[in-house]
């Protein structure tokens, strides 16, 4: 089955059957993927177990490590630091008999955020409960779910006996929640097709453009005193306070710049200072010497990331210099993670369209697109491969919150539209009998 033959109508129905008929299969592996912690740096046994199930389904594998210095020299990188996962990225390469269609990058995250208490989940952060059609957990919704989506779409064109006439790569990253280094270094290492899709929770729409993000921490030191002669020490907790509010205005300032974007002008407010993670102090009764804030920053996509990092500077700095104490000890302004631009997938492409139509035959309803203000791996493709980036995937909620969940009857149309877009975009050929 060619490109320049139409998709045979009955092809819904049939792929319709075998991702019902492989779908226990699909929770069950979905499961094992919630079940699995995969934090940023402990996503090795993950990478492992993904790895042996695509091997065992015949695609080519290829497993390799971050190289620091390739992604130090590449514009769109993170910033390296103590923390960043050195887990394995993990492609299965799927290659026809012959090359009659059109190539396309799946990809999928594995890395996930810290639980925070599990006492305050419903169920174990990684227990992978199903309940009232949700399955519950981290990573649930975001985004094992929709990984395990594009390979059981695989699985059932193949059920079905008909594979892509055309390359396709899966790809499992990891250090998608905090540089964007994993697809990077998969688009570093050669991989390249003529469109992408990353099954994201889009909630069954088509993101039609996200923020860019930037990561830093900024590091204080005060004088220490005995609590009785506060006066005469520096409170370090007492300066990040200050500084956090500085920077507040500084979010203020960028919120009123959002018309500057069309998709985003319409939002009350695009553009978050997120206070992540803030640590200081030694002693209830001691003035703290020391303080670090951890920051995330989100910017327009039509704004210039290097731009943003200076004007983060030149703001702390003008702050600075009129703060009395901190004037005379100014903090410590470190870059340690998203240092990255936003994009816009254009309208009208011809991947859009086939997505469109597979969404259409799945769902029974025209594809919705927008705009969201979050990170998502796309940027890549749209930005360094100039190809059309699809991110669109299945109904979630709370991601990043307690009790993470994924619509489980969404799944299963999801993979459906996948399957349907894989079909068109990349042509069918018989399942190679070897």
């Amino acid at each position: 089955m060619s490109l320049d033959q139409p998709l045979d109508p009955s092809l819904r129905d049939t792929l319709a059957q075998a991702v019902k008929e492989g779908f226990d299969d699909q929770i069950a592996l979905t499961q094992e993927f919630v079940r699995r912690p995969s934090q940023r740096g402990e996503e090795h046994a993950l990478q492992d177990f993904i790895f042996a199930e695509l091997r065992g389904r015949g695609y080519q594998m290829e497993r390799f490590a971050m190289d620091p210095e390739a992604l130090a020299n590449h514009p769109g990188a993170g910033k390296w630091s103590p923390q960043h996962s050195e887990a394995p990225i993990v492609v299965g390469i799927h290659r026809p008999r012959e090359e009659a269609g059109r190539s396309l990058i799946l990809q999928g995250h594995v890395d996930v955020v810290p639980t925070g208490p599990a006492h305050m989940w419903t169920d174990p952060p990684y227990g992978a409960v199903i309940r009232d059609g949700k399955m519950y957990g981290r990573g649930a919704g975001d985004m094992k779910s929709g990984l395990v989506c594009a390979i059981s779409a695989l699985d059932a064109l193949r059920r079905a006996g008909w594979q892509p006439a055309a390359t396709v790569y899966l790809q499992s990253v990891v250090e998608e929640e905090s540089t964007g280094d994993g697809a990077l270094m998969a688009h570093i290492r050669g991989y390249k097709a003529e469109a992408a899709l990353v099954p994201e929770p889009t909630g069954e729409t088509l993101v039609r453009a996200n923020l860019g993000v930037i990561w830093f921490r900024v590091e204080f030191e005060g004088i220490p005193r005995h609590v009785s002669e506060m006066g005469e020490g520096a409170n370090a907790i007492d300066a990040a306070i200050r500084t956090i509010a500085a920077l507040r205005e500084l979010e203020m300032a960028w919120n009123d710049r959002r018309g500057e974007h069309p998709l985003f002008g319409e939002m009350a407010k695009p553009i978050n200072l997120n206070v992540g993670r803030i640590e200081g102090g030694e002693w209830a009764s001691s003035v703290p010497a020391t303080a670090a804030v951890d920051f995330r920053i989100s910017l327009l996509p039509n704004w210039d990331v290097k731009d943003c990092a200076a004007e983060i500077e030149a703001h702390l700095k003008a702050f600075v210099s009129g703060d009395p104490f901190l004037s005379n000890n100014p903090p410590r302004l470190i870059w340690n993670g998203f240092m990255s631009d936003g994009y816009e997938q254009p309208e009208g492409t011809e991947a859009e369209a086939v997505l469109a139509r597979a969404h259409e035959a799945a769902m029974g309803r025209p594809l919705e697109a927008k705009a969201t203000p979050a990170y998502i791996d796309t940027r890549i493709y749209a930005l360094f491969d100039q190809i059309p980036s699809l991110c669109y995937g299945p109904k979630n909620a709370l991601s990043h919150g307690f009790d993470e969940y994924v619509e489980i009857d969404s799944l299963e149309r999801v993979t459906l539209s996948i399957a349907l877009f894989i079909a068109e975009w990349c042509g069918l050929e018989p399942v190679d009998p070897a």
